[in-house]
């Protein structure tokens, strides 16, 4: 194996960026080049990112021209992909987007290599997201289909990599990837015993009104089904507090057909999606099958993810379980 690289976009982090370096700087298995992109911070951070460069010869830095407000979705993947330009002279096997406000310990990247030696077509992975209450970290998105890999860690084998065609600059980049590539035949999922403590709530910088809306919005990137949109809706709304959050992702959402937002694929690529949800509205196995929070319960059914390659799937493609995942 040739190993792996990051990119980091990072903006306006100064607090909790220096645990992010500390993390990277401890890795038993250290990246190839790890590339830190400062997208026109103005709290320090840009100084941070300086300082680790001068220390180590395999760090690298791009500054961006500060554009005076944040841009969600999309500037972390302009960002992103310029940060991809200072790689193209490398050759490596995995490519890993790693945002600049986590901290995970020593031997996570050694891990999750592991996981990808072990598993020829696990084309999409990283550890799960968690927020510390106390001593303990609790997954941030207990109830996301293990398919799902949040866009704070992903990891991507370069085969599959170029067989999606990189990430797409738009809202829901983060899901319109992992579909293809189940599409495709790989598999997605997130490694649930791998932890990385999230040193913000997810979504804070923006408030969550507009959190919730970016994420209906990304949803119609990803080319979701209208039913399974509006199931996904009522569910939010059952929950604290109350009726807010699943009236703000039907707003992103329907905000992407009165916009006429660009959709993240083809109609092969809309077909394969809304015939997952459609299996999933239907009872029958999908890439929404399995979740990380009933890991353990398969565990002890003996369908364990690892048992049989990485999420194991249903004949459709993979990434929650069976052979696909949402």
């Amino acid at each position: 194996m040739n190993g792996y690289v990051v990119i980091t976009p990072v903006r306006n982090e100064a607090a909790r960026f220096p645990r992010t370096v500390e993390s990277m700087l401890r890795q038993t298995v250290r990246p190839i080049r790890w590339v830190i992109v400062d997208d026109g911070s103005t709290d320090g951070t840009e100084h941070l990112a300086e300082e680790a460069a001068a220390r180590q010869d395999w760090i690298r830095v791009l500054h961006r021209k500060d554009r005076g407000h944040r841009l969600p979705g999309r500037g972390v993947m302009e960002a992103f992909h310029e940060g991809c330009a200072l790689v193209s002279d490398l050759t490596w096997d995995f490519l890993v987007k790693l945002d600049g406000d986590l901290a995970f310990e020593p031997n996570y990247f050694e891990r999750c290599l592991s996981h990808f030696r072990t598993e020829p077509r696990l084309g999409i992975g990283g550890g799960v997201v968690c927020t510390r209450v106390g001593n303990r970290l609790i997954p941030e998105a207990p109830d996301d289909p293990l398919f799902h890999v949040r866009g704070a860690v992903k990891m991507y084998r370069r085969e599959c990599w170029e067989d999606i065609g990189g990430l797409i600059r738009l809202p829901g980049w983060d899901t319109v990837d992992e579909l293809k590539a189940n599409m495709l035949g790989w598999h997605t999922r997130t490694f649930p015993e791998l932890q990385v403590e999230q040193l913000k709530d997810t979504g804070s910088a923006d408030g969550r009104w507009h959190n919730w809306v970016k994420n209906g919005l990304a949803n119609y990137v990803a080319c979701y089904h209208p039913l399974f949109m509006l199931a996904k809706c009522i569910r939010r709304a059952a929950n604290f507090p109350w009726l807010i959050g699943g009236v703000a992702l039907g707003w992103g959402y329907l905000s992407g057909y009165w916009r006429r937002f660009p959709r993240g694929g083809d109609a092969a690529f809309i077909a394969y999606v809304r015939q997952q949800q459609w299996n999933h509205l239907c009872g029958r196995p999908s890439l929404w099958s399995y979740r990380l929070n009933t890991i353990g319960a398969e565990d002890e059914a003996g369908l364990s993810p690892d048992a049989e390659g990485a999420a194991s799937s249903p004949p459709t493609h993979s990434a929650d379980g069976p052979r696909s995942r949402a």
